[in-house]
């Protein structure tokens, strides 16, 4: 099934149902810092989302929809991920000297990265065996 594309405002509503499970549009709206989106505004979203099947409607209570994420948080991730890279002719490599040069990534950050690359690829050579 291919990833579908979502916005920042989509983001964020998964965010709010992968930490809660399932929601009601009020409950979402709620989970917004302030100023909130409206209300309808989410509710918009929510049904465009569900169009794109990246939410689901579980069942209604009274006048309320419950829904909940009908992606995976990690899902989402490699979307995004792939989205970004796009900008940088697919190579990690120039979006992390852009994230170096903005002072987003700090040394201790790239050490991680490191010890996070030979552990991937360690397990890639195991799996090959």
């Amino acid at each position: 099934m291919p990833r579908p594309k979502l916005s920042k405002l989509e983001l964020e509503i998964l965010e709010a149902l992968w930490t809660r499970g399932k929601a009601a549009i009020r409950e979402i709206q709620e989970a917004f810092p302030e100023p909130r989106p409206a209300y309808t505004t989410i509710q918009t979203t929510i049904y465009r989302m569900e169009a794109k099947k990246a939410v689901r409607r579980l069942r209604k209570i009274g006048n309320a929809h419950i829904f909940e994420p009908a992606i995976a948080r990690d899902v989402a991730r490699h979307r995004l991920l792939d989205e970004i890279l796009s900008f940088f002719g697919g190579r990690a490599q120039p979006m992390v000297a852009q994230l170096a040069e903005a002072g987003k990534i700090t040394l201790d950050d790239i050490r991680e990265l490191e010890k996070t690359v030979r552990e991937h690829q360690k397990n890639e050579r195991k799996a090959a065996k």
